[in-house]
């Protein structure tokens, strides 16, 4: 596999956006104004956590509403549903129990990488901080971070107008009967096998690591600066409001949301 030295990380001034929780109609609309801030060179490189202020069914851009989704299974649990801009699967998302960050970068740091190899790339830093925290995680191509255990997580990543947005959703803790109650494709892989199958589908970081899940995050935090520097950062009040009016007009929306039936 091709991958850059560390040292192309440090071409730029890698900032870090780790904001108050916020609802997912506008993560989603965060991270497409994020990326054309990137792109238009307004922003530098930017690492944000993420903060649900609700839970969330995150489904694929490609992904269609009802295959994917009970809604009446997610209204029944006070389960927002969302699209996002990227492809890939739908992720079940509880305040808490999920670690999500995004990564909006120049797509010349992955320039002359397959999307397989970029995926794998995006994330050397996370798998290393789990390592110091006692986790052997690896990447299953071309967008699962798994263990011996189980999956931890999932990655998804969409490039425009020269920038990159990689964002990745890891279980922390998991609800395993709800999520079967939201989502169908869960329901249909574990139909013949029974719910407790799930733990051993995707197996969280809590029980892998013992550790609060402040905790885990913060190591993480601390090896993206040690490894690629990194400066606090905030999103900026024209951020927000461009994000709000994509929320408003795009994201919150049911034509966006129901783009694929």
């Amino acid at each position: 596999m091709s991958t850059h030295p560390s040292s192309s990380w440090r071409m730029y001034d890698w900032q870090l956006i780790q904001d108050a929780p916020t609802s997912p109609v506008m993560h989603m609309a965060l991270d497409e104004t994020l990326l054309e801030e990137v792109a238009a060179g307004r922003r530098p490189p930017t690492l944000r956590i993420w903060e649900w202020a609700a839970g969330a069914v995150v489904i694929g851009r490609f992904q269609s509403l009802r295959n994917e989704v009970d809604l009446d299974g997610a209204q029944r649990h006070g389960i927002q549903v969302v699209r996002r801009i990227t492809g890939g699967g739908a992720m079940f998302i509880e305040p808490g129990n999920t670690i999500t960050y995004s990564i909006y970068a120049p797509v010349e740091l992955v320039a002359r990488m397959s999307m397989v190899d970029s995926y794998a790339f995006f994330d050397r830093w996370v798998l290393d901080a789990l390592a110091s925290l006692g986790v052997e995680a690896w990447y299953q191509p071309i967008n699962d971070i798994t263990s011996a255990a189980g999956k931890i997580g999932g990655a998804a990543q969409t490039r425009r107008n020269g920038a990159v947005l990689h964002h990745v959703t890891m279980a922390y803790d998991i609800d395993s009967a709800k999520m079967t109650e939201v989502l169908r494709i869960g329901r249909e892989k574990l139909s013949d096998k029974g719910i407790a199958s799930a733990a051993k589908r995707v197996d969280p970081l809590r029980r892998q690591t013992g550790l609060p899940r402040e905790a885990i995050i913060a190591r993480m935090i601390d090896t993206f600066r040690a490894q690629h520097g990194l400066t606090d950062s905030a999103i900026k009040p024209e951020e927000w409001q461009a994000a709000e009016r994509l929320a408003e007009t795009k994201f919150g929306t049911e034509e966006w949301l129901r783009a694929v039936p």
